[in-house]
């Protein structure tokens, strides 16, 4: 089975702004559940575990598309990591939903959940997410967390869990200076609001919008 990663660069799955894209992971997440009804856990994690963040996604997971929805909690202490472990070990799906990228990944490594993570993308669960939830998946990631807390106005280039080869930028659409940092790496891609690649076994196999792969190997 193929390892598959899909990579959303911005959007408002509240508006429904990503629904196309939301559209092909649906139909990936049917594929790998042999045809029927497939499930799919989101991790709010970056935004503080909002909970009407994940009633947005569970109202098109769930309301369009007829996949189950679970949520994974971390921030405060609803869930022990065996609860997430069993959570993980059911779903054809982990959605990573956007928000701070540090916080996550320091948290998700603080908990073990890059660990679980890593390991059911190894056993072909499928993974995607917006924004943070999009660039977390790199070698490294081109991210606003000191411009969010307030602690900087520049973008920093965050080490992140090295699934795929490069460096990422979300929100590209708004961020055009990404162009001359992706010229310090081999591999870079850009991917904007709305738009979103697929990948395969760490190769790109599919772009959809305003998403392209800067430098290095196409």
């Amino acid at each position: 089975m193929k390892k598959t990663i899909v990579a959303i660069g911005g959007g408002e799955i509240k508006n429904k702004t990503t629904i196309e894209i939301d559209r092909v992971i649906a139909g990936l997440i049917k594929k790998r559940a042999g045809g029927g009804r497939g499930s799919a856990l989101f991790f709010g994690t970056a935004s503080h575990d909002s909970m009407p963040y994940f009633n947005s996604f569970r109202k098109t997971y769930t309301s369009v598309f007829d996949i189950k929805a679970e949520v994974g909690l971390l921030v405060y202490g609803e869930m022990d990591i065996e609860n997430i472990k069993a959570k993980i070990d059911k779903v054809d799906c982990i959605y990573v939903g956007g928000g701070d990228t540090k916080f996550m990944l320091d948290l998700w490594r603080e908990k073990g959940v890059d660990k679980l993570i890593t390991s059911a993308y190894d056993r072909g669960v499928i993974l995607c997410g917006l924004s943070a939830g999009a660039v977390c998946w790199f070698d490294n990631a081109y991210t606003d967390y000191d411009i969010m807390r307030g602690q900087s106005s520049e973008y920093k280039v965050l080490p992140a869990l090295g699934l795929i080869k490069g460096i990422a930028c979300p929100h590209y659409d708004e961020r055009p200076e990404f162009d001359e940092v992706a010229k310090r790496f081999e591999l870079a891609y850009a991917i904007g609001n709305n738009s979103a690649i697929v990948f395969e076994d760490g190769e790109p196999t599919s772009f959809i919008g305003n998403a392209k792969v800067i430098g290095g190997r196409v």
